[in-house]
């Protein structure tokens, strides 16, 4: 089989040495990969939010929902919901997610919803050129904050854990092995999977040369336990200089969201009536 291109015509204009390629690509590969496992591309469903990350509407050939700011996740639900049969990924940046679209976040975890959450954290407001994020260090100076915020950043994954989500990871876009791995792993769980990439963003918060000797692989785990995990997560706190795992933090089964609601759900045929019964009564 011909592996599709995937990768658009469509014009690109993200800054040069911006980690979204790497996204791209990582996204790109396990699609494909996807796709030789019996998942075709025609299955995926990619819905972006608002902000550079966004334009992976754009540029990557699958269907896609391009919602508005911070509401990935609501859309992502309405689609699952009506067809459980597709494979939905939400792409959504840090000022998209755990600002805007917070309580959206905490509820697809609380839910267990079997969707992906693939958070592209350059922590700032690359789009917007420059201000801060809920995950920017303290004293951050960008557009907003010239003399340095007064608050400190969240950690993500923390937040995560204790809301339920079934799957966490950590990725960073200048190690794409690792990424690829979370990506696949991440959407062949069932239930909510969360997995929070640390993409540099080039021009207003280029952090790689820290990154970089920070980051290291996080061990495999068969056992997981949640003060175990906790205590892992909690070792960098987005702040500091402190060692930055990256890989699978916590996975766990647990019923999803529409699984819970089996009883209620009705055959493709009946739902296609309803459907046309509703746009009916509202022409």
């Amino acid at each position: 089989m011909t592996e599709r291109q995937l990768i658009t015509d469509s014009q690109n204009t993200w800054c040069p040495g911006c980690g979204n390629f790497s996204l791209e690509y990582a996204l790109r590969d396990v699609f494909n990969d996807l796709e030789k496992e019996g998942i075709p591309l025609e299955k995926i469903v990619l819905v972006t939010g608002i902000g550079c990350h966004a334009k992976m509407a754009d540029y990557l050939d699958v269907n896609s929902f391009y919602a508005i700011h911070g509401r990935t996740i609501p859309v992502a639900t309405g689609i699952k919901l009506a067809r459980p049969d597709l494979t939905v990924v939400c792409c959504a940046g840090d000022g998209d997610a755990y600002a805007e679209g917070l309580d959206h976040l905490i509820f697809g975890a609380k839910r267990n919803l079997d969707i992906t959450v693939i958070i592209h954290n350059n922590r700032v407001y690359g789009l917007t050129t420059g201000q801060y994020t809920p995950t920017s260090p303290l004293g951050f100076k960008g557009r907003s904050t010239p003399e340095g915020t007064q608050e400190s950043p969240i950690n993500p994954l923390e937040l995560m854990l204790t809301s339920g989500a079934t799957y966490i990871g950590r990725g960073y876009t200048k190690n794409l092995k690792v990424l690829r791995l979370l990506i696949k792993e991440a959407i062949l769980h069932k239930g909510f999977s969360f997995v929070d990439v640390l993409q540099i963003c080039a021009t207003y918060f280029d952090v790689h040369e820290i990154y970089d000797t920070l980051v290291y692989e996080l061990e495999k785990q068969e056992a997981y336990t949640f003060e175990e995990v906790m205590k892992k997560i909690r070792e960098w706190d987005y702040n500091g200089k402190a060692p930055i795992g990256l890989g699978t933090y916590y996975r766990k089964e647990a019923p999803t969201f529409d699984e819970r609601i089996k009883g209620k759900k009705i055959s493709e045929e009946d739902r296609e009536k309803v459907i046309q019964q509703v746009l009916e009564k509202n022409r």
